[in-house]
């Protein structure tokens, strides 16, 4: 019998798990993770971006995550002595239209609380001479890092403070009872918990159905596909380069990301996947189709968003039309400088009504606690978002029979949270 179980190897799972443990140190806790190590699906692959705050609605927990989230990711990497870079983000306007959606940013990242300058056309060409645009704002505080070795060393923290990992042990069942949860894995074991907590990402939806309740929303997987330039291209940029995005669009655009290795990226664009897990163009999974379609909200935002929906597949499918979008910006790329580079997979919550969801979605049931939406800035407010995540299960512990069970309860771990999140 563990006193919690957390099922999700992601950075969120393991960020809660680290909180988690070093909150109640004397609690048996185990993590469930379905694959043969951490990080395998959205964390491992993002763009690796420690991003700033620009673009979320100010309070939101998008916003106030972030702010808190850029600073502890820092922090937790000087700590563990990994590689990061500070090397700051511009958005750059390419159009008069675009300079006036950049002045709508400019308040925004006021609003937001960030260090932020205006860059003037000369200017922006003095910090990038292969970059052309009418402006920029410049929001130093974005950086890079590699989220698969942040992730694994919250999992060795967490194991070192005697937390258990079991991986390929996928959950095909879960049972509220009374007095615990009953977790089953596809194995055929048994596992049961005081109190658990689902960090599940693109499955999110389907563990909360689960425990036979209905989560309120579905889960729609968006691939964002991504190139790499060749290797000559290595420094042709100093900052993380952003086009200036549509607010009508729930998407930020394709743009151009130094990678901590050193390389550079472009990505990712927006296609409907055809499968939850669906990496490549052909994954396909006839039951993950079948109840995407079933869905009348994501029927509706797909009817929404038909025509951009129909330009993201043409771009998809032809490299021609995806170079057209970052030579906007970066006009001496050609189609010989897109290489190939994995896609990602973006877990984004629809509701029955048709909305994409779009800040941080929680579930929570008498022992039970679900992270629904996880959407970007998830893997740079992994921190934070633990630290939200243990005050709730504080609130639960409180409430169940024999409270606390005897657990020694420890302050937050403030050097590894900064700021804490209420």
């Amino acid at each position: 019998m563990y006193d919690f179980v957390i099922i999700g190897g992601g950075i969120l799972g393991m960020s809660t798990a680290m909180q988690l443990i070093a909150r109640y140190p004397q609690a048996r806790i185990a993590l469930l993770e379905k694959e043969a190590g951490v990080a395998q699906h959205q964390t491992g692959h993002n763009s690796g971006v420690i991003h700033a705050g620009v673009y979320y609605t100010p309070g939101s927990m998008k916003a106030r995550f972030c702010l808190a989230g850029n600073r502890a990711t820092k922090a937790f990497c000087d700590r563990h002595a990994i590689r990061y870079d500070s090397c700051g983000k511009l958005l750059v306007a390419t159009s008069e239209l675009e300079m006036e959606r950049m002045r709508a940013l400019w308040e925004r990242t006021a609003a937001n609380g960030l260090e932020r300058s205006w860059l003037s056309a000369g200017e922006l060409q003095e910090r990038e001479p292969n970059i052309t645009g009418s402006g920029a704002i410049l929001v130093p505080s974005s950086g890079i890092v590699d989220y698969r070795e942040v992730t694994a060393a919250m999992a060795r923290q967490f194991c070192e403070a005697g937390g258990e990992i079991r991986y390929q042990a996928e959950v095909t069942q879960l049972e509220e009872r009374d007095a615990s949860v009953r977790i089953t894995t596809r194995e055929g074991e048994t596992l049961e918990g005081a109190a658990l907590v689902t960090c599940s990402g693109l499955m999110a939806d389907r563990l909360v159905r689960m425990l036979g309740r209905d989560p309120g929303f579905i889960i729609c997987p968006f691939r964002g596909e991504y190139f790499r330039l060749a290797p000559q291209h290595n420094r042709i940029v100093n900052h993380l380069i952003y086009p200036i995005p549509d607010p009508s669009m729930p998407f930020l655009g394709v743009h151009l990301t130094r990678m901590i290795d050193g390389s550079v990226t472009v990505g990712p664009n927006a296609v409907l996947a055809f499968k939850r897990e669906g990496y490549r163009k052909w994954d396909l999974s006839v039951a993950d189709m079948l109840e995407m379609l079933g869905s009348s909200g994501i029927r509706r935002v797909l009817r929404q968003h038909l025509r951009p929906g129909m330009q993201e597949i043409k771009n998809s499918l032809c490299k021609g039309g995806y170079l057209q979008q970052v030579r906007k910006y970066c006009p001496r790329l050609t189609r010989q400088d897109l290489t190939p580079y994995p896609s990602g997979v973006r877990a984004q919550a629809v509701s029955p009504d048709g909305k994409l969801i779009d800040d941080f979605l929680f579930v929570t049931t008498r022992r039970t606690l679900h992270v629904c939406n996880a959407p970007s800035p998830a893997a740079t407010s992994a921190i934070p978002i633990g630290q939200h995540i243990v005050g709730k299960i504080d609130a639960l512990v409180a409430a169940l029979p024999g409270a606390g069970r005897g657990w020694t309860r420890a302050a937050h771990p403030e050097s590894d949270v900064g700021e804490a999140i209420k």
